[in-house]
């Protein structure tokens, strides 16, 4: 783990750079978690629930310092610039990724704090240096979310067209100059297809070397191929236990392909409770009941039920247990979002099972981030470190 707290007066640049591999995301525990989408309201729903998550700064620092003191690898937020536009309004509330990663970095000791950047509005020598800022603030916690961008409704606001065929591309390129850019060295001019720069350079530096670790998400070939060139982690989708070998299989076979050994995360919905019924009908209450079906709607329109292009279209896997056994939607629940629902032991159970299915770790969601979260630190992580995924928090 990198060093915690901030740097002395007495230590160098040069003193304080680490490799990249000692931020906490590569850390000992066979089975990493994170705090997933805590910077938006309604977190990780799409529920009209009352109690759903409001996405106040003080309950957000409350938060984060809960999961920085019980060990949790990562904090990764959500870049969003406009909501679901269905009645709750999923996302309509957010804070932006770096500068909220900045303030957080400075409130923790412990956990990485990543940034979500979308490659079509900020551009690599922003990135570089506020990365490097980040870097510095956490002392060498800092990570990166990079986003290629799927709804031209989001970026409308900033008069910026994707190309959906090109996205890819372009977020590679990105990528160079921007791992380039923090490799350091002299000034460089870059003429590619998509940037065209003169005289690149950034000082300082970010602690960890040769860059900060960096995650992607993706489900089509296209994303799995823009991961193995730039990410340590991939984030993927599935919503039963069944589905992850293949899965994972598959990820890792193509990667094999181009020689890259790749950590692969999924996400879920965490309901936690002392029995199963209560579980399981507090999700149904606030993903069934209380739906947003507009909003679930929206997401599915405009992000399709499939991924890819041609005859390399893959289907997105919205289906859950829940769903199956009962013939209902659940539409309150974010699509695509692992159902993790019952009791500490059951959700051992399941964390396990993802872990001897070849996953290496989850983001991980609550309705109400704060008041739920208490439960499964005290309740689920020592089962996990009994189960041997997870280590206990050194208080050295």
């Amino acid at each position: 783990m990198v060093q915690t707290g901030p740097a002395t007066a007495d230590q160098t640049e040069e003193s304080m750079a680490v490799d990249r591999h000692r931020n906490p995301l590569f850390g000992p525990n066979r089975f990493k978690l994170g705090v997933f989408s805590a910077n938006c309201d309604g977190g990780l729903t799409m529920s009209l629930a009352p109690e759903r998550w409001k996405a106040d700064w003080t309950d957000i620092v409350a938060m984060t310092r809960i999961a920085d003191d019980a060990g949790l690898e990562f904090i990764l937020p959500v870049a969003k610039w406009r909501g679901y536009q269905g009645k709750a309004k999923i996302y309509g509330r957010s804070f932006e990724t770096l500068t909220h990663g900045a303030a957080l970095g400075a409130l923790t000791r412990n956990i990485a704090i990543f940034c979500t950047v979308h490659v079509p509005l900020v551009t690599p020598a922003f990135a570089a240096k506020a990365m490097a800022t980040i870097d510095h603030v956490t002392n060498g916690r800092a990570g990166l979310n990079i986003v290629c961008g799927w709804n031209q409704e989001e970026f409308d606001l900033h008069g910026v067209t994707i190309d959906q065929d090109a996205r890819y591309d372009h977020g590679l390129e990105w990528f160079r100059i921007w791992s380039k850019l923090l490799e350091g060295g002299p000034e460089f001019d870059w003429d590619g297809q998509f940037f065209h720069l003169k005289r690149l350079h950034t000082d300082p530096l970010t602690i960890q070397r040769p860059w900060p670790a960096v995650m992607s998400a993706g489900f089509s070939p296209k994303g799995r191929d823009f991961a193995a060139q730039a990410a340590d982690v991939l984030f993927t989708n599935v919503t039963q236990l069944g589905q992850i070998p293949g899965v994972v299989g598959d990820i890792r076979d193509y990667m094999a392909s181009r020689n890259r050994d790749i950590s692969v995360f999924t996400m879920a919905h965490v309901v936690c409770r002392p029995t199963r019924r209560e579980a399981e009908e507090f999700f149904h209450y606030f993903a069934e009941e209380m739906a947003d079906e507009e909003g679930q709607n929206y997401y599915r329109e405009k992000r399709g039920t499939t991924a890819g292009s041609g005859k390399t279209t893959v289907a997105r896997p919205f289906d859950t247990r829940f769903h199956l056994a009962t013939g209902k939607r659940y539409a309150g629940a974010y699509p695509g979002a692992f159902p993790l629902v019952g009791t500490p032991d059951d959700i051992t159970a399941e964390l396990v099972a993802m872990s001897e299915g070849g996953l290496a770790g989850s983001a991980i969601a609550f309705l109400d981030y704060l008041k739920e979260i208490p439960f499964f630190v005290q309740e689920v992580l020592p089962r996990l470190q009994r189960a041997g995924l997870r280590q206990p928090v050194s208080t050295g």
